[in-house]
């Protein structure tokens, strides 16, 4: 649902009524994962997508269904052997849908429903750290009913009548937007005092991964421009102001002209942060490197010439660098793509930051027998039970 914050925050501005379709499970190959929504305004309006065009009709009539009845839904979606064309999934895969009615002038539950939803979408809008979550298997009457944990660990709403199922909740949303995850997470028996336990869903929205390029060179304007494909925050740093302008780089969110090494001293940096350094030069690049090894940092690689690497190593170990900090250096940085063009090597260093962050080989998947979505086995609770 997070994923469409921006359109559905306009609608809780808007005051107009809405369903929201979720993907709360996933087995095979899903063509979308935990967290993907889509949803239809009163008006037939539909903004999103749960399974890229497989069974969108489908829910786009549960949805509007959901609305005229004020009721949580639950539905699977699975592949249909016998007519690929009927509504199923022909990726061969299955998943689970969690459709929620919000809308004006309900009951006092579904108002209070509405405000948390409508605070959590705000937030996330505004680029505020927020999670969100909702009960997804339980007692019927507890369907959909959601929870707003804010960035300051605080959170809003309530998924029932007892005060601790709402504490376990926020914990366990605590720990996943701690990690920038959306999962499955189950609250046992004794904490959700339903007599059984309850299955939440937890969408986490974090602001964007910040994705730093050291110098100011042409590769690295390529690569600014792909980071914002990649929904990255970019940040070009070099000490050189002639070289560090808005107008070479019209893509980047910030340019810093300060040397490498100090800026980054200056920055509290992350586990996501991307750090791609293009300067190949020693005098940038040791002190730097020096210091990026050390932090918790998602991805750091390094351009230039295999030479250039070896001659980069032995330099960075006279400065004390361990083996097991040299270890995480992607360098020469990219993949094997055989890039020319800045365009090229922009596109090189991309897929090796997405392999990295999602597992991936990096092998041409024609032939080979890995799977084509990485984290396609079944969610942490595998496919939802219906709701008793």
């Amino acid at each position: 649902m997070l994923d469409i914050a921006e359109e559905l925050n306009r609608w809780c501005e808007q005051g107009r009524d809405f369903a929201v379709a979720t993907v709360v499970a996933t087995n095979g190959s899903a063509p979308r994962q935990p967290g993907a929504a889509l949803a239809v305004s009163a008006d037939g309006t539909a903004i999103g997508s749960v399974s890229g065009g497989c069974v969108e009709g489908a829910v786009y009539e549960l949805c509007q269904q959901s609305l005229q009845s004020g009721e949580a839904a639950l539905e699977r979606f699975g592949y249909s052997d016998d007519d690929a064309f009927s509504t199923g999934l022909t990726c061969g895969g299955g998943i689970d849908i969690l459709v929620t009615p919000v809308r004006t002038g309900g009951s006092p539950v579904d108002s209070v429903n509405r405000e948390t939803l409508a605070a959590a979408l705000a937030a996330v809008v505004v680029g505020e750290a927020a999670a969100v979550a909702r009960i997804i298997q339980g007692p019927m009457q507890l369907m959909g009913r959601a929870l707003h944990l804010r960035c300051d660990g605080s959170y809003a709403g309530t998924l029932g009548s007892h005060p601790e199922l709402d504490r376990a909740a926020a914990g366990e949303a605590r720990a996943l937007l701690d990690a920038g995850r959306t999962a499955t997470v189950e609250i046992g028996a004794d904490s959700s005092h339903c007599g059984r336990p309850i299955v939440l869903l937890v969408e986490s929205s974090v602001p964007p991964p910040r994705m730093i390029i050291f110098g100011a060179i042409d590769f690295a304007s390529a690569l600014a421009q792909v980071g914002k494909f990649l929904n990255c925050h970019v940040t070009v740093c070099d000490a050189r102001p002639v070289f560090a302008t808005a107008q070479r780089f019209p893509t980047a969110d910030e340019i810093v002209v300060d040397w490498p090494h100090r800026y980054l001293d200056s920055q509290k940096l992350d586990g996501r942060a991307v750090l791609c350094v293009l300067t190949h030069d020693a005098k940038f690049d040791v002190p730097l490197l020096q210091r990026a090894l050390k932090l918790p940092a998602a991805y750091i690689g390094a351009m230039g010439s295999r030479r250039t690497h070896l001659d980069r190593l032995d330099r960075l170990h006279e400065v004390g660098v361990t083996e097991l900090e040299l270890a995480r250096l992607r360098s020469p940085i990219g993949l094997d793509l055989g890039a020319h063009t800045p365009e090229e090597t922009a596109l090189s260093i991309a897929a090796e930051i997405v392999a990295d962050r999602r597992g991936g080989s990096g092998i041409p998947l024609t032939g080979a027998h890995t799977t084509i979505h990485h984290g396609d086995t079944p969610s942490a609770v595998g496919h939802i039970d219906s709701a008793a």
